[in-house]
């Protein structure tokens, strides 16, 4: 009698808790148009003037068509450093030294409309500035 019992309580404990599992699963859950209510775009370029004239251009637009938008968030700078020697063959001791920074933002678009969209898809950037669009 009392395996039974034992074996009877432990299993509706694991039910109790797969149920809890499951409800909280489906509670957060995302809907797709949650998903797709946000637009995020990452902006790099080696020149921090072009990047926020970039920057200010996707702001503009996406105000433009209704849209509301979150940022220019700047993200860390990444900087890559290259060290040569100046000559070919002795004097280890003179080097050269060389860096190269990425500037980067990022700006969210909150429930974009088709407009927004075409708009943004249609925009003219300066030259040497990458865009990533994530929906």
């Amino acid at each position: 009698m009392e395996i039974d019992s034992i074996f009877h309580s432990r299993s509706s404990n694991l039910q109790e808790i797969f149920i809890k599992r499951v409800v909280l699963q489906t509670s957060h859950s995302k809907t797709e148009e949650e998903i797709r209510q946000r637009i995020r775009i990452k902006i790099r370029a080696y020149d921090h003037k072009i990047i926020d004239q970039a920057a200010q251009t996707i702001m503009k637009t996406a105000e433009r068509t209704g849209a509301k938008v979150f940022g220019p968030v700047p993200l860390p700078t990444e900087k890559r450093r290259y060290t040569v020697n100046r000559s070919t063959f002795i004097y280890k001791n003179s080097r050269e030294q060389y860096e190269m920074r990425v500037h980067k933002r990022l700006i969210d678009i909150v429930e974009p409309t088709e407009r927004t969209m075409d708009a943004l898809m249609s925009l003219n950037l300066p030259a040497g500035v990458d865009v990533e669009i994530k929906m």
